[in-house]
Protein backbone atom coordinates (compact mmCIF):
# COMPACT_ATOMS: atom_id res chain seq x y z
CA UNK A 1 0.00 0.00 0.00
CA UNK A 2 1.09 3.31 -0.40
CA UNK A 3 2.85 5.07 2.20
CA UNK A 4 3.21 8.58 0.75
CA UNK A 5 0.73 11.14 1.87
CA UNK A 6 -2.00 12.02 -0.66
CA UNK A 7 -0.44 15.54 -0.60
CA UNK A 8 2.87 14.77 -1.18
CA UNK A 9 1.71 12.63 -4.46
CA UNK A 10 -0.27 15.08 -5.62
CA UNK A 11 2.44 18.30 -5.14
CA UNK A 12 5.34 15.60 -7.21
CA UNK A 13 2.56 14.85 -10.07
CA UNK A 14 1.60 18.48 -10.52
CA UNK A 15 4.86 19.61 -10.19
CA UNK A 16 5.76 16.97 -13.13
CA UNK A 17 2.89 18.10 -14.94
CA UNK A 18 3.80 21.68 -14.96
CA UNK A 19 7.21 20.83 -16.52
CA UNK A 20 5.47 18.86 -19.63
CA UNK A 21 2.92 21.61 -19.56
CA UNK A 22 5.53 23.92 -20.12
CA UNK A 23 7.03 21.75 -22.89
CA UNK A 24 3.79 22.50 -25.01
CA UNK A 25 4.11 24.92 -28.02
CA UNK A 26 1.64 26.62 -29.76
CA UNK A 27 1.69 24.45 -32.83
CA UNK A 28 1.01 21.14 -30.47
CA UNK A 29 -2.20 22.62 -29.43
CA UNK A 30 -4.31 21.44 -32.06
CA UNK A 31 -2.81 18.18 -32.30
CA UNK A 32 -4.47 14.29 -31.07
CA UNK A 33 -3.81 12.70 -28.40
CA UNK A 34 -4.19 9.39 -26.82
CA UNK A 35 -7.45 10.69 -25.15
CA UNK A 36 -9.83 9.87 -28.12
CA UNK A 37 -11.67 13.07 -28.55
CA UNK A 38 -9.10 15.48 -27.02
CA UNK A 39 -7.01 18.00 -28.64
CA UNK A 40 -4.03 18.92 -26.68
CA UNK A 41 -5.16 21.98 -25.67
CA UNK A 42 -7.78 19.56 -24.01
CA UNK A 43 -5.22 18.06 -21.78
CA UNK A 44 -3.58 21.28 -21.32
CA UNK A 45 -6.96 22.86 -19.84
CA UNK A 46 -8.19 19.75 -18.00
CA UNK A 47 -5.67 19.45 -15.11
CA UNK A 48 -6.65 23.70 -14.66
CA UNK A 49 -9.78 22.14 -14.16
CA UNK A 50 -9.20 20.06 -11.43
CA UNK A 51 -7.65 22.11 -9.28
CA UNK A 52 -10.59 24.62 -9.88
CA UNK A 53 -12.71 21.40 -8.69
CA UNK A 54 -10.54 20.64 -5.84
CA UNK A 55 -10.26 24.36 -4.66
CA UNK A 56 -14.05 24.53 -4.61
CA UNK A 57 -14.59 21.09 -2.60
CA UNK A 58 -11.62 22.04 0.03
CA UNK A 59 -13.09 25.64 0.56
CA UNK A 60 -16.83 25.09 -0.01
CA UNK A 61 -16.30 27.63 -2.98
CA UNK A 62 -17.43 28.01 -6.64
CA UNK A 63 -15.69 26.39 -9.24
CA UNK A 64 -13.51 28.65 -11.19
CA UNK A 65 -14.14 29.36 -14.67
CA UNK A 66 -13.17 28.57 -18.09
CA UNK A 67 -9.29 28.29 -18.29
CA UNK A 68 -7.51 31.22 -19.83
CA UNK A 69 -4.08 31.23 -22.67
CA UNK A 70 -2.06 30.92 -19.73
CA UNK A 71 -3.39 27.79 -18.64
CA UNK A 72 0.15 26.61 -17.64
CA UNK A 73 0.36 29.76 -15.20
CA UNK A 74 -3.01 28.88 -13.84
CA UNK A 75 -2.24 25.29 -13.07
CA UNK A 76 1.00 26.25 -10.80
CA UNK A 77 -1.29 28.75 -9.01
CA UNK A 78 -4.34 26.70 -9.01
CA UNK A 79 -1.94 23.94 -7.28
CA UNK A 80 -0.50 26.42 -5.01
CA UNK A 81 -4.32 27.16 -3.72
CA UNK A 82 -5.35 23.90 -3.60
CA UNK A 83 -1.97 22.85 -1.13
CA UNK A 84 -3.06 25.69 0.63
CA UNK A 85 -6.86 25.09 1.36
CA UNK A 86 -5.94 21.67 2.03
CA UNK A 87 -3.26 22.18 4.67
CA UNK A 88 -5.80 23.84 6.67
CA UNK A 89 -7.30 21.59 9.77
CA UNK A 90 -10.28 19.24 8.74
CA UNK A 91 -10.36 20.19 5.42
CA UNK A 92 -9.19 16.39 3.89
CA UNK A 93 -12.38 15.02 5.55
CA UNK A 94 -14.87 17.40 4.21
CA UNK A 95 -17.31 15.72 1.85
CA UNK A 96 -17.74 16.73 -1.59
CA UNK A 97 -19.03 15.03 -5.09
CA UNK A 98 -16.96 12.99 -6.97
CA UNK A 99 -16.74 13.71 -10.91
CA UNK A 100 -18.45 9.94 -11.03
CA UNK A 101 -21.22 11.16 -9.17
CA UNK A 102 -20.65 9.86 -5.71
CA UNK A 103 -19.42 11.71 -2.54
CA UNK A 104 -16.10 11.03 -1.29
CA UNK A 105 -13.62 13.42 1.26
CA UNK A 106 -11.65 16.14 0.23
CA UNK A 107 -8.36 14.03 1.00
CA UNK A 108 -10.09 11.12 -2.02
CA UNK A 109 -10.78 13.78 -4.47
CA UNK A 110 -6.74 15.11 -3.76
CA UNK A 111 -6.09 10.97 -4.47
CA UNK A 112 -7.98 10.99 -7.80
CA UNK A 113 -6.93 14.39 -8.96
CA UNK A 114 -3.34 13.19 -8.68
CA UNK A 115 -3.90 9.67 -10.76
CA UNK A 116 -5.86 11.70 -13.06
CA UNK A 117 -2.51 14.64 -13.04
CA UNK A 118 -0.17 11.33 -13.39
CA UNK A 119 -2.04 9.40 -16.42
CA UNK A 120 -2.98 12.80 -18.19
CA UNK A 121 0.66 13.88 -17.77
CA UNK A 122 1.93 10.79 -19.65
CA UNK A 123 -0.97 11.49 -22.39
CA UNK A 124 0.64 15.22 -22.74
CA UNK A 125 3.87 13.95 -22.70
CA UNK A 126 2.97 11.63 -25.54
CA UNK A 127 0.90 13.76 -27.64
CA UNK A 128 4.33 16.16 -27.87
CA UNK A 129 7.40 14.38 -27.73
CA UNK A 130 8.18 15.21 -24.26
CA UNK A 131 9.77 12.03 -22.18
CA UNK A 132 6.90 9.84 -20.50
CA UNK A 133 8.21 8.07 -18.15
CA UNK A 134 6.71 8.62 -14.83
CA UNK A 135 8.38 8.52 -11.70
CA UNK A 136 8.24 4.72 -10.44
CA UNK A 137 7.09 5.58 -6.92
CA UNK A 138 4.60 7.64 -8.16
CA UNK A 139 3.67 5.12 -10.25
CA UNK A 140 3.04 2.61 -7.65
CA UNK A 141 1.33 4.56 -5.28
CA UNK A 142 -1.20 5.07 -8.40
CA UNK A 143 -1.02 1.30 -9.11
CA UNK A 144 -1.75 0.25 -5.40
CA UNK A 145 -4.90 3.02 -4.73
CA UNK A 146 -6.57 2.50 -7.86
CA UNK A 147 -6.06 0.08 -9.96
CA UNK A 148 -8.61 -2.66 -10.80
CA UNK A 149 -11.01 -0.39 -8.89
CA UNK A 150 -11.16 2.65 -10.34
CA UNK A 151 -10.40 1.98 -14.40
CA UNK A 152 -13.44 -0.15 -13.61
CA UNK A 153 -15.57 2.57 -12.21
CA UNK A 154 -14.09 5.36 -14.94
CA UNK A 155 -14.78 2.67 -17.82
CA UNK A 156 -18.31 2.10 -16.49
CA UNK A 157 -19.00 5.82 -16.39
CA UNK A 158 -18.06 6.34 -20.36
CA UNK A 159 -14.97 8.42 -18.61
CA UNK A 160 -11.71 5.70 -19.27
CA UNK A 161 -11.36 3.84 -22.76
CA UNK A 162 -11.16 -0.44 -22.52
CA UNK A 163 -8.58 -1.80 -20.95
CA UNK A 164 -5.51 -2.65 -23.00
CA UNK A 165 -4.02 -5.63 -23.38
CA UNK A 166 -0.32 -5.59 -21.54
CA UNK A 167 1.97 -8.47 -20.40
CA UNK A 168 1.77 -9.19 -16.55
CA UNK A 169 5.64 -8.72 -16.67
CA UNK A 170 5.65 -5.19 -18.02
CA UNK A 171 6.93 -2.46 -16.36
CA UNK A 172 4.60 -1.00 -13.83
CA UNK A 173 3.61 2.36 -15.60
CA UNK A 174 2.86 0.19 -18.89
CA UNK A 175 0.29 -1.99 -16.44
CA UNK A 176 -1.03 1.02 -15.08
CA UNK A 177 -1.67 2.77 -18.85
CA UNK A 178 -3.17 -0.45 -19.86
CA UNK A 179 -5.34 -0.56 -17.15
CA UNK A 180 -6.59 2.95 -18.00
CA UNK A 181 -7.40 2.32 -21.17
CA UNK A 182 -3.70 3.94 -22.92
CA UNK A 183 -1.22 1.95 -25.29
CA UNK A 184 2.04 2.56 -23.70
Amino acid sequence: MATTPTVDLYRQASAHASTIMAGVHAEHLTGPTPCATWTVQDLVDHPVGGTGYLLAAATGGQQAGPVSAAATDQFAAGVAAVLDAVAQPGVMGRRCLSPLGFEWSVGDALAGTFMDVLVHSWDLATATGQDTRRAPDLVRACWEMFVPEMPARGRHAGMIGPEVAVPADAPLQDRLLGAMGRHP
